[in-house]
C-alpha cells in the first residue's frame, strides 16, 4: 500500500487515540463542587467536526443530539451532566441561557418532528396533540416549560428538533483553546446568551 494512503489513516488513528486519553483526563480532573451547575437550565452547541474525535466522544455527543456541528440543545443542568459536558468540552459551547435567547430560538429555529417529518412549530393543533396531555398547547407554553425546567421539560425538548444555527463571523477555536482561556469552547455561562444571538 502506498505511504500516502496510510498516513491519513495511521494520522486519523493516533488524533482519535490522543482524544481518548485527554477525555479520560479531563474526567478524572472533575471534582463534584466545581461542576455543581449555575442554573437548571443549559444551552449546549456542538462547535466542531467529529474528523479526529474517538467513538466514545462521538457516542456521548450523540446521546446529546449533538451528532452535526452548529446544532444546538437544551439540557437540564446537573453534576452529572456537567461531568458528560467536560468531557467533550473541545467540542461543544454551553452556558445559562436567558429566557429572551430561549424565547429567540424557539420563535426563530423551531422544528419538530412529527413522524418522519421535520416541520416548523407554527401550528398550534400540532402542539395540543403532541403534548395537550401535559397542558403544553402553544408556543408560550413550550417557552415557560423550558425556562422553568418544568416536569414534562424533557418530552418538550424531545418534541423539539435540535436548533440548526448560523455560522458565526469568525471561525471557532473549538480544540484549541476554552473561552475561558480566550477561546470558543466550554462554558461561557451567562455569556451564552451574546454567543446565541450572533449565530440565531
Amino acid at each position: 500500500m502506498d505511504t500516502e494512503e496510510v498516513a491519513p489513516a495511521v494520522q486519523n488513528y493516533i488524533s482519535e487515540e490522543l482524544d481518548l486519553v485527554q477525555m479520560k483526563s479531563r474526567g478524572k480532573r472533575i471534582r463534584p463542587a466545581s461542576v455543581m451547575p449555575d442554573s437548571n437550565l443549559l444551552f449546549v452547541i456542538s462547535i466542531r467536526g467529529k474528523n479526529d474525535m474517538h467513538p466514545k466522544t462521538r457516542k456521548i455527543l450523540y446521546s446529546l443530539r449533538l451528532g452535526k456541528i452548529r446544532i444546538g440543545v437544551f439540557v437540564k443542568a446537573s453534576a452529572g451532566m456537567m461531568e458528560m459536558l467536560q468531557k467533550v468540552e473541545p467540542y461543544v459551547t454551553y452556558g445559562y441561557p436567558n429566557v429572551k435567547s430561549v424565547k429567540d430560538l424557539i420563535y426563530k429555529k423551531d422544528v419538530v418532528r412529527v413522524g418522519k417529518e421535520r416541520i416548523p412549530l407554527t401550528d398550534n393543533n400540532i402542539m395540543e396533540q403532541e403534548l395537550g396531555k401535559h397542558n403544553i398547547i402553544c408556543i408560550e407554553d413550550i417557552v415557560n416549560e423550558i425556562v422553568a425546567v418544568g416536569l414534562h421539560f424533557k418530552s418538550v425538548t424531545s418534541f423539539l428538533c435540535p436548533f440548526v444555527l448560523n455560522n458565526p463571523e469568525k471561525e471557532l477555536q473549538g480544540k484549541k483553546r476554552r473561552f475561558v482561556d480566550g477561546g470558543d469552547s466550554g462554558n461561557r455561562k451567562n455569556q451564552i446568551n451574546e454567543f446565541i444571538s450572533k449565530i440565531n
